[in-house]
């Protein structure tokens, strides 16, 4: 982290109850039902966004970045822009940002500025405890754990 970034805290769900402690966020666009949206991520969903940044042909990131738009649009009713979270290539690459509709995999250096409204996740997914954190077009940023669970803002 450089020195105008300061580390956040991992905001984890309290058991029994699905809720967390974490401060306001915006709310999803109109038309999207909350429990939907806020619903645990599969696994087979988990996965496919970790292979987007695997290193496949165009082809194939293009035909899985298809099947993870229709996973989010039927199974929560809203597709994120994209996604952002932690690099596994090492120096100088700290983070990367999923874009789902053109399927650009971008990986960021600590001094590069990531562009809006990824910029809002950047901190949580370089903390380490998230797989992924999901970017919506409204502002709202779901920060999702190696399980599945939607961390509620």
């Amino acid at each position: 982290m450089g020195y105008t970034e300061r580390p956040r805290r991992i905001v984890r769900p309290t058991l029994g109850t699905g809720q967390s402690h974490a401060p306001a966020a915006p709310a999803p666009a109109p038309g999207i039902a909350r429990r939907e949206l806020y619903g645990p991520r599969s696994a087979a969903l988990l996965e496919a966004v970790r292979r987007l940044d695997a290193g496949l042909d165009e082809q194939a990131s293009r035909s899985l970045a298809d099947w993870v738009r229709e996973q989010y649009t039927t199974s929560y009713g809203s597709v994120p822009l994209g996604f952002v979270a932690r690099c596994c290539l090492g120096p100088p690459y700290v983070d990367h940002q999923l874009n789902l509709f053109h399927v650009i995999v971008r990986h960021f250096a600590p001094a590069e500025q990531m562009p809006e409204p990824f910029s809002a996740a950047r901190m949580l997914a370089r903390s380490g405890g998230y797989a992924y954190v999901e970017v919506y077009a409204d502002g709202l940023v779901l920060p999702v754990l190696d399980d599945g669970t939607v961390v509620r803002p």
